[in-house]
């Protein structure tokens, strides 16, 4: 799925962080999102998954502006065709593994055995194999980073967003997530990451780096 964010820009209390950018995010391509602390980058990354909305120019999804979408449209966009991945991880501490994988897309009468077949396939991709019954509170940072990998697997989502996925993990775990968000967009996912990591943003197809833009906005 192709995103294109067109002469945006972003003010959060008062100041601009964001100041008529634009991007597009192709499918079958990594784009790196690459700045110091404060030039923006989360918050465009943030922009382009639709979490925070703009204060100026246009956000397409798909070929349709989706720059004024209701929350319902906004909220369709996740959980059909977007996978989030966070670097506090994004998961619920005090429900188990399998419910962390399952989340947004969790049936109405609960986990049934198509769906443990297919969590059990994500969790054994990541090295997390039998752990679904686990309670996440009990699992290492990387372990709780390979959750959210296999929570982003089992979506197949069209589009990919990860923020600062890399960041504290040790070198297996780095190495592990930069080997998925690859075969994400060798399948033909759009992935767009914000990151600081030098190996990963060199690992991309394309960059795009910011700078501190958070001048007073009037």
């Amino acid at each position: 799925m192709r995103i294109e964010a067109e002469g945006v820009s972003v003010v959060i209390n008062g100041h601009r962080v964001i100041s008529d950018q634009t991007v597009r995010v192709v499918p079958g391509e990594t784009l790196a999102l690459v700045g110091p602390s404060g030039s923006g980058k989360s918050t465009l990354l943030n922009t382009l998954g639709l979490l925070i909305r703009v204060d100026s120019g246009r956000i397409v999804v798909g070929g349709k502006d989706a720059t004024r979408w209701s929350d319902g449209q906004r909220r369709r966009f996740w959980q059909r065709h977007a996978a989030f991945i966070f670097q506090d991880y994004g998961l619920v501490d005090d429900q188990t593994v399998e419910y962390n994988v399952l989340l947004a897309t969790l049936p109405l009468f609960g986990v049934n055995k198509r769906n443990r077949v297919a969590v059990d396939e994500a969790l054994s991709r990541v090295g997390l194999q039998g752990r679904g019954r686990e309670q996440v509170s009990s699992l290492s940072g990387g372990e709780k980073q390979r959750v959210g990998l296999a929570r982003a697997m089992f979506r197949t989502a069209s589009v990919i967003f990860a923020d600062e996925p890399t960041a504290s993990l040790d070198r297996g775990n780095r190495e592990m997530v930069s080997a998925f968000l690859r075969s994400e967009a060798d399948r033909g996912a759009s992935v767009v990451i914000a990151t600081h990591d030098e190996e990963l943003i060199a690992a991309c197809d394309a960059r795009l780096d910011l700078t501190p833009t958070s001048v007073p906005s009037h």
